[in-house]
């Protein structure tokens, strides 16, 4: 893999899976402030899927908004070549070049080095979804031990992981699936009760008396007034996702779909994840990687691509049946 030329992902035009193709790009340079990554493995996100689409209109050649790998260059000296270190975001895959490469160069701030053993592939599964909801559940929902979340889209990676870390916080966890088949997934990650989400989980919830506490709606703007009507007075809800599709919420109005003293908020990663305001040193990588060593956490990949198999692994995203977070490595 050593050369002038590294081998890479790119877009060849908005469209489906079949769109990725393997070429070669010239090795990137790390500018000062970026570091330089060598890739051993990159986990799998639906994001890149909307990129892939051109659902995010004009975007980088090289998806991939996550990786994990050793650091090949660094300007600044702080990082040591060969610093074992997972990167998020910092505009990977939108405004540059990401991670579906044999190296990438990303944003200082997006960097963190990491103590874990893990192999590359589970180092991989990590970043982007703990992430996000490890920051979701504290800094937006400021999720108490002992109170009851409800998290809307479980079976999704990003779901699966909410609810890992909600449990491991000591909150009671009602998850939701479409597919009543995948309710014992869910319970195995250690979730009170699984509901069927059909879109309107709120007169569910009321009919078995249960008091919601926060919601974290991964499914989005179409299942959004149910959401807010799902949680007990003066309860939070946070929107992390759009699983259920992009459109708008038709005709909101506050005064009536805005239940007096609910709290709603939205947490999007992609835009704030390494800025000053949210520090990636406020998520405790390092503690979540020695749960997964552990067993506390199930947060290993379900499935692992090589490198010139992403085109199936997008099908395989696309369909639903990755079940959990699937990862490409290059090791």
């Amino acid at each position: 893999m050593e050369g002038i030329d590294m081998q890479a992902i790119v877009i060849s035009a908005h469209g489906g899976p079949e769109v990725l193709t393997v070429t070669e790009l010239p090795d990137p340079v790390p500018a000062d402030g970026e570091v330089l990554i060598r890739v051993k493995a990159f986990g799998l996100n639906h994001a890149e899927a909307y990129m892939r689409s051109g659902a995010w209109g004009q975007v980088a050649d090289v998806p991939g908004i996550e990786c994990a790998g050793l650091v090949e260059a660094d300007p600044s000296g702080e990082l040591p070549v060969g610093t074992k270190v997972v990167a998020i975001l910092g505009g990977m895959g939108r405004t540059r070049n990401g991670s579906y490469a044999e190296l990438v160069t990303v944003p200082a701030t997006n960097v963190v080095a990491v103590n874990s053993q893990l192999p590359w592939s589970d180092l991989a599964a990590v970043p982007e979804v703990y992430a996000t909801a490890f920051s979701a559940l504290h800094g937006n929902l400021a999720l108490l031990p002992g109170e009851t979340l409800l998290v809307r889209g479980a079976t999704s990676s990003l779901g699966q992981a909410a609810v890992n870390l909600a449990v491991q916080h000591g909150a009671n966890v009602f998850a939701t699936t479409r597919d009543p088949a995948h309710a014992v997934l869910l319970k195995e990650l250690g979730a009170t009760d699984v509901l069927i989400d059909d879109g309107h989980l709120a007169a569910e919830i009321a009919r078995r008396t249960v008091t919601v506490d926060a919601v974290l709606d991964i499914v989005g703007n179409s299942v959004l007034r149910d959401s807010l009507a799902a949680v007990r007075p003066r309860g939070r809800v946070c929107q992390v996702g759009f699983l259920g599709g992009f459109a708008p919420v038709a005709d909101f109005d506050p005064i009536a779909d805005l239940p007096s003293g609910v709290q709603l908020s939205f947490f999007g990663s992609a835009f704030v994840l390494g800025t000053p305001a949210f520090p990636l040193a406020d998520v405790p990588l390092d503690e979540i990687y020695a749960q997964v060593e552990a067993g506390a956490l199930k947060a290993r990949p379900t499935r692992v691509f090589r490198f010139g198999e992403i085109v199936e692994a997008h099908r395989v995203m696309e369909a639903g049946r990755a079940l959990g977070k699937m990862v490409v490595s290059l090791d």
